[in-house]
């Protein structure tokens, strides 16, 4: 069973993490099938992408017990298989060829937050929270915190959030630029689907030229998460991490 669904109704396609049960953990299964899903959206003749999730989060980044639990001399090639899938995941959606709108929800922590952040549009509704935990759980940032998120908001921002754990509410997200429209509790999904269909009517032609001139630059991005991935494989084996993530777990 997919953790994925995809479906594509007048032009708007809209892909839901869907493992609610596991908060739409980072765990490998997931991360393959939206690579999947992705891939399917990319080839059809969709105009607009939105990107949600079901269930009461988002998405609550790496499964920290998964990690907790993998023996320390198998954890390296569990990270390397999750932070890359995430990595590869990012770079497609940065590559859709069609503009891309976030959705978002509940909790945004970890890695997850570079779901959005990798999206043209972020749409937040009541609820809505992103936060990184790395510094309490003891790993080093991943997801694109340290090269999508300072061009989204700030180099000093990004980094003062990521060093002190800081919480952003929806609100604040907003304000920040992290988020590009405040939807209420139960509208979050109307209002990306507004937005999605006011880009739909838009020239095409013009919307991928301005996709082309706009978005990051790919080659910049990817040579940003491949630092995030080495630092990340480093930390993931140390005693410090496992400290954290035994204090984390309460274990």
């Amino acid at each position: 069973m997919s953790a994925v669904r995809r479906f594509i109704e007048d032009g708007i396609a809209r892909v839901t993490l869907d493992r609610p049960e596991r908060h739409n953990a980072l765990v490998p299964e997931l991360l393959c099938d939206l690579r999947a899903a992705l891939a399917e959206i990319r080839a059809s003749d969709a105009r607009v992408l939105i990107l949600d999730a079901s269930g009461p989060s988002f998405s609550t980044g790496g499964d920290v017990a998964a990690f907790y639990d993998t023996a320390r001399s198998d954890r390296k090639a569990y990270a390397q298989q999750v932070v890359g899938e995430l990595n590869a995941t990012l770079l497609d959606l940065l590559a859709m060829p069609m503009p891309t709108v976030a959705a978002v929800h509940g909790m945004v922590t970890g890695g997850s937050v570079g779901l959005v952040l990798a999206c043209d549009i972020a749409v937040v509704g009541d609820g809505a929270s992103f936060a990184p935990w790395y510094t309490v759980v003891g790993f080093s940032p991943d997801g694109g915190w340290t090269t999508l998120m300072p061009e989204r908001i700030g180099r000093a921002r990004a980094l003062d959030i990521q060093l002190t754990n800081r919480r952003l509410d929806a609100d604040e997200a907003y304000r920040l630029g992290l988020a590009q429209y405040r939807a209420g509790a139960h509208d979050t999904g109307t209002l990306a689907l507004d937005v999605a269909r006011a880009i739909r009517a838009a020239r095409a032609g013009s919307v991928a030229h301005t996709l082309a001139l706009t978005r990051p630059d790919r080659t910049t991005v990817a040579a940003g998460l491949e630092a995030e991935y080495r630092h990340f494989l480093e930390q993931i084996v140390s005693d410090e991490a496992d400290r954290g993530m035994a204090a984390f777990l309460k274990r």
